[in-house]
């Protein structure tokens, strides 16, 4: 039974008859596309926001920014959890284990490669290279390179320990490392907590995305495409179950406040305070408790998403962006930056700033209530959809442009 599963080609065919092989999904696109538009809300308060303390920190924040905040929270599971289904669909599509695995790889390392430079310069609009920060595209590209060793064994393998690094990541957080330095080095950037590592180079290294969960996420994703490739009935009835499995198993988890993320819940100075420190789960490195209730919903809507769309509307944008989340990934740091810049220029503000590598020292005078940001992020997703619309047409006419495929 395994070596049916482990073999996507074989696979398709040990389905029943009414399966469906259409060659790209748009429901998934359409969730990605989602996920990057809520991305954009969070980059553009980054930047925008007058608040100098964190959205989550209870003591200081409202429940607006909070909410703010917390539902961005979806975007970086999602995109990286649908990342890996993409892998199996391309398998799917006729990619033989060592073209996937040349592709994970190099990808990965192409990946790690913009982390260094276009992100890094979408964020800090500085080439000082005395500070670089390993985020997102940092965690996806390692476990890209991950994944091009995992896709070696039978799919449920591969989901059995996408799901127990998930599950028990978090019994690693006791451990520290403190000596050697390349050790801790080592650790840091595995598991965490994030933390500013200085280099004999004189360069600090700001491991923000720690590698292994995020390794476990793509995993799983991977094996989650086995059910996006059924027919259409079944699909949707695994998306809810498993979606709504999930996020019940968020809230009971908890509930408990034993296990699931490394801060407890406490009782709050009102009931809706208390709410928020429920639900107030560590992304750095995402805890258990974070990974589900980012993944059960936007899985559960799946079954939603996933019937036939009319031409047209918002799905169509929302299409488009989740066919070119790389590009469109890159080129929004760039002008959510560049229209901060703007905007305080045209005030009158300090901009210097703006041109330095974190921590960031912004006047105290500098900021934007919600609403601005709220039409700022309007402005950007708006903005950008012509670009995206163009690049997604080169993408599919053009198959003979093989460097396409990293976009």
């Amino acid at each position: 039974m395994s070596s049916l599963v482990s073999d996507p080609k074989v696979a398709l065919q040990s389905r029943p008859p009414s399966q469906e092989t259409k060659p790209r999904l748009e429901s998934i696109d359409l969730l990605r596309g989602l996920a990057l538009v809520v991305m954009a809300l969070d980059h553009v308060r980054d930047y925008f926001s007058s608040g100098e303390f964190s959205p989550t920190d209870l003591d200081q924040t409202t429940p607006a920014l909070f909410f703010t905040r917390w539902f961005t929270h979806f975007c970086a599971p999602v995109f990286v959890f649908l990342a890996g289904t993409s892998v199996l669909l391309s398998a799917a599509r006729g990619k033989s284990r060592p073209e996937l695995t040349r592709f994970l790889i190099t990808r990965g390392v192409w990946l790690i490669v913009l982390e260094l430079t276009v992100l890094r310069f979408g964020m800090c609009f500085s080439f000082d290279y005395h500070w670089v920060s390993l985020s997102i595209l940092w965690a996806i590209g390692w476990s890209m390179i991950a994944l091009a060793a995992l896709i070696w064994l039978p799919t449920p393998v591969v989901g059995a320990i996408g799901v127990a690094i998930i599950l028990g990541h978090n019994l690693l957080d006791p451990m520290t490392v403190d000596k050697p330095a390349w050790l801790k080095a080592f650790w840091v950037a595995l598991h965490g907590p994030p933390e500013t590592l200085p280099t004999r180079q004189g360069i600090k290294a700001h491991v923000m995305y720690p590698l292994l969960p995020w390794i476990g996420v793509m995993a799983a994703g991977y094996a989650f495409g086995e059910i996006v490739r059924m027919a259409r009935p079944w699909r949707r009835r695994a998306f809810l179950g498993i979606g709504i499995g999930m996020t019940l198993g968020f809230f009971l988890i908890r509930a408990l406040n034993v296990y699931g993320d490394p801060e407890r819940w406490t009782i709050q100075r009102t009931p809706l305070f208390t709410l928020l420190s429920f639900l107030n789960v560590e992304k750095y490195p995402p805890s258990l408790d974070f990974l589900l209730i980012t993944l059960g919903p936007p899985i559960a809507f799946l079954a939603y998403l996933d019937r036939d769309w009319e031409p047209g509307g918002l799905d169509t944008w929302l299409v488009t962006y989740g066919r070119v989340p790389l590009f469109f990934f890159l080129l929004h740091w760039q002008v959510v930056h560049a229209l901060a810049v703007i905007f305080a220029a045209v005030r009158g503000q300090p901009i210097g700033w703006m041109f330095e590598v974190p921590p960031f020292d912004s006047p105290p005078s500098y900021g934007y209530g919600l609403g601005t940001v709220y039409l700022v992020w309007a402005l950007v997703v708006v903005g950008l959809y012509p670009a995206c619309r163009w690049f997604a047409g080169v993408k599919k006419r053009r198959h003979d442009l093989w460097w396409l495929s990293y976009f």
